[in-house]
């Protein structure tokens, strides 16, 4: 499951958020990416989301959608290593590094995307569109509860995205709060059902 969207909008919070809410339920393993560090991966251990083996940081030392997209290679040498200790029934969650809007994830590499866009970034990133929002197979608007301090409409924002992506699904999160996870969850796990049928 790849897990994509601008900086900041709040992927690493829903990783952890998913990761509290699946490791008793699947087996589960998550990936991500950044630039030249390993901050996500460490900011998962320190949370204590999952045991530390379960996570692989990938260093992309380059454009985060060319490690999820282009050159997938690192990104499926950590998601092979993981399958193996959690086996093929198990979920990995593979995190991008922070991207724009055109940031979209290999089918290569993974089975179904969510893309993450938060209202701090303003109520008309939905209806800018780009591959991230209209084609993932979940788009989450998080933040929800700044709407008010950053003059954002969540209104507007959610029927923009309804607008570009059809019949796509579209689900507002405050992740911090846990508002809306367990809808994000309920419809990974729907996914996943489907994925093994």
């Amino acid at each position: 499951m790849g897990i994509g969207g601008p900086v900041g909008s709040g992927k690493t919070a829903l990783v952890a958020a998913l990761c509290h809410r699946l490791r008793n339920m699947v087996p589960l393993a998550v990936v991500t990416n950044d630039i030249y560090t390993t901050e996500d991966a460490d900011t998962l251990r320190h949370l204590g989301v999952l045991n530390a083996d379960h996570i692989k940081a990938v260093r992309t030392g380059c454009c985060p959608h060319t490690a999820i997209r282009d050159d997938i290679a690192a990104n499926l040498d950590a998601v092979e290593d993981l399958e193996q200790m959690i086996g093929a029934d198990g979920v990995i969650l593979v995190e991008s590094g922070g991207d724009n809007l055109t940031a979209t994830f290999s089918y290569g590499l993974i089975d179904r995307q969510i893309f993450v866009l938060d209202v701090a970034g303003g109520d008309k990133v939905a209806r800018k569109g780009g591959p991230g929002v209209t084609r993932s197979d979940l788009l989450v608007v998080n933040k929800v509860d700044l709407a008010p301090l950053v003059g954002a409409d969540v209104g507007r924002m959610l029927s923009d995205a309804h607008a570009v992506r059809g019949s796509l699904p579209v689900l507002a999160t405050t992740v911090r709060s846990g508002e809306g996870v367990d809808e994000v969850l309920a419809w990974l796990m729907s996914e996943r059902a489907l994925s093994r049928s």
